[in-house]
């Protein structure tokens, strides 16, 4: 029987297979002890893993752009990754996509629990947040009193709005009194009638930032009645200061830019505006000189008689109307009253008396030819039906009953 042989390579690569299939080994999560650390210029760290009683060869390509810790021998850590075979060498080996140091994963559990925490109870909710004062005349900084967070900020301050104040309220920024003294210093700063308050440091790693992950910290940026802008770390860095806080800066000095209008930006545009405003003045000055100019060259203005004048003519023709009409109203009026003075009926006012009563009798006697009574005095009767008088035979008919009206009375009758 004859024997087949394979290669290496064939059996490194059925190896490399197998456990490239493991679904274990494709995503692990593995701690130890860093030995042999090399990180090289391109930025990849390799090192062994190990722990008492075993080790393993591990790499992580871009480490150093990602890391925020400087790998050392002897350091515990905590790795994320997977578990491949080298061919080059036959050998298994740790591909890292994280890695921490030890200890920070029971920080990070802690941090995303109070996170989880303040959120429900709306720390971080955008209705709370308070509007940061565009001018202001008074800043204080909760940090460090030696650390170059305070240096940068006052340099900034200074350079963008000299105009403003800054009031260092000195504090430990890490250790096991910093959460203290910085909510201290916070309340403290509440006295001073402050436009905004930084609270900050510079970076770090985890463990030195983790006094703005302390819940007494959060609870008095959220109770402080000073606008605070959160400035902890670099811009990789996130805290619950920076959630709970009115605006989030990723570094002291960008907070203090933030905190701060650009003097140099604001003094140029002051003067654009004012220039703009003295053009649209003298603009409209020359506009309105020119409408005057307009208006004064007019006749009006230089002869202003001319604008009574007429109307002066005019009212002395319509006077002169007036009285020439009235005397000659009086004239006739006095005319006709001259005349009935002199006639017989003003001389002798019974004569008009006497001609109107002998008018009136005159009136009496024809009305009183024309009574019906009279006809009645001389035998005659009145035929009615229904108080109407009968004027024809055809206006009755057999069996109406009628009323006949005598000189001295009435009777009733019926019509056969």
């Amino acid at each position: 029987m004859v024997e087949e042989y394979i290669t290496v390579s064939k059996v490194t690569d059925y190896i490399g297979e197998l456990i490239g299939s493991d679904s274990n080994l494709k995503h692990i999560f593995i701690k130890g002890e860093l030995s042999n650390v090399k990180l090289y210029r391109s930025g990849h760290l390799y090192f062994t893993l190990k722990d008492d009683e075993s080790q393993i060869r591990g790499v992580m390509f871009g480490a150093k752009y990602k890391l925020k810790f400087k790998p050392k021998d002897g350091m515990n850590v905590l790795i994320e990754g997977k578990i491949e075979v080298y061919k080059n060498y036959g050998t298994y080996q740790l591909y890292v996509s994280e890695i921490s140091k030890d200890g920070i994963g029971d920080l990070h559990r802690r941090f995303e629990e109070l996170k989880e925490k303040l959120n429900k109870e709306g720390l971080f909710d955008e209705s709370h947040k308070k509007r940061i004062p565009n001018f202001p005349n008074r800043i204080g900084v909760v940090t460090a009193a030696n650390g170059a967070a305070i240096r940068d900020i006052i340099t900034t301050i200074k350079r963008r709005w000299p105009l403003c104040e800054v009031i260092l309220f000195p504090s430990l920024v890490q250790g096991e009194k910093a959460a203290e003294n910085i909510v201290y210093q916070i309340k403290r700063s509440e006295n001073y009638n402050l436009d905004t308050l930084i609270v900050g440091r510079g970076g770090g790693s985890i463990e030195d930032l983790w006094s703005f992950n302390e819940e007494i910290v959060a609870r008095a940026i959220y109770e402080c009645t000073t606008p605070v802008i959160s400035a902890v770390g670099h811009e990789i860095d996130f805290t619950i200061s920076d959630l709970v806080a009115d605006l989030r800066a990723p570094t002291p000095t960008a907070a203090a830019e933030i905190a701060v209008p650009p003097y140099g930006e604001i003094k140029n545009a002051l003067k654009q505006l004012e220039t703009r405003i003295n053009l649209a003045v003298n603009k409209r000055f020359d506009e309105n000189k020119s409408k005057l100019d307009y208006i004064v060259s007019k006749k009006l203005f230089i002869n202003p008689r001319e604008i009574y004048a007429p109307k002066e003519m005019l009212l002395d023709n319509v006077c002169n109307r007036l009285e020439h009409s009235s005397k000659s109203i009086i004239l006739v009026n006095k005319s006709k009253l001259d005349i009935v003075k002199n006639s017989n009926i003003f001389k002798n006012p019974e004569a008009i008396l006497n001609n109107q009563k002998e008018n009136y009798l005159l009136q009496i006697s024809k009305l009183d030819v024309l009574n019906p009574l009279n006809t009645l005095k001389r035998g005659y009767a009145l035929a009615k039906w229904n108080g109407k008088v009968i004027s024809s035979s055809k206006d009755v008919k057999s069996g109406d009953e009628l009323e006949v009206e005598f000189d001295d009375g009435n009777v009733n009758t019926r019509v056969i």
